[in-house]
């Protein structure tokens, strides 16, 4: 899949989940749904050249090429549903036990859901690697500074990956069956989606919007602001009429 539509996957995951999300307060689901909606890009990372590889320079490409490597390339191991989240969840159990860390770790998250996203956002600071860095690091750092310490970050990090891996197991291309593919390089495609089609563009890309605004109205205090609002504007159309 492109990847807004694993961004877009991944908010709509995130507002879902919010009921049973280990966060309180309205900054601590802005952040859960930020994060599980950038994280949804991560898998991509053992691919160079990748919005997440190309996000921060060197800083995403380096990295990226070397998990390519040890994962044995594009879609195998940062794709498996079983190891991958695992993995993945695991360093971020390691960093979400320091600040510094926890705060890269969202701002990574912060980044790729902005670089996804570019689509929909006024200008192209947040396509530059300066302006995402600045973007997503103070975005990070504000949404840190008014929240709970992060034990959440390694549950999102597997939310996101998970979701990442389901949106390509409707793809042509698929993903590797779970740890089997170690032995035999076994691939599994449950529905035969070529990425960037018209399917996509058109009918799944927006059904991930819908499903994150409608699970966020149910899930969060959208609809205290919300709700007067709709009410008003129907009361100005009942006394337009005549």
């Amino acid at each position: 899949m492109l990847g807004h539509s694993h961004a877009l996957s991944g908010l709509a995951a995130g507002a879902a989940t919010l009921p049973w999300a280990p966060v309180h307060g309205t900054v601590g689901q802005v952040a859960w749904v930020a994060a599980a909606g950038g994280f949804a890009m991560l898998p991509d990372l053992d691919h160079s050249g990748s919005t997440v590889s190309d996000m921060w320079g060197p800083l995403t490409d380096v990295p990226s090429g070397a998990i390519g490597r040890l994962t044995q390339g594009h879609r195998w191991g940062t794709h498996d549903a079983v190891l991958a989240p695992l993995a993945f969840g695991a360093l971020a159990v390691a960093a979400s036990g320091a600040f510094w860390s926890s705060l890269l770790l969202l701002a990574l998250a912060i980044g790729l859901a902005l670089r996804a996203l570019n689509f929909v956002i006024p200008g192209r600071a947040e396509n530059t690697v300066v302006g995402n860095l600045l973007l997503s690091w103070g975005g990070a750092w504000l949404l840190l500074q008014h929240s709970p310490s992060p034990g959440w970050l390694p549950w999102a990090v597997a939310l996101g990956v998970l979701t990442h891996i389901a949106g390509d197991a409707i793809t042509t291309a698929g993903i590797p069956v779970p740890v089997l593919w170690v032995f035999h390089r076994c691939r599994l495609a449950l529905i035969p989606l070529r990425t960037g089609t018209f399917l996509e563009k058109a009918v799944l890309a927006p059904l991930f919007l819908v499903a994150a605004l409608v699970f966020l109205y149910l899930n969060t205090g959208a609809a205290d602001a919300v709700d007067p609002i709709v009410t008003r504007v129907l009361s100005l159309g009942d006394s337009a009429v005549p």
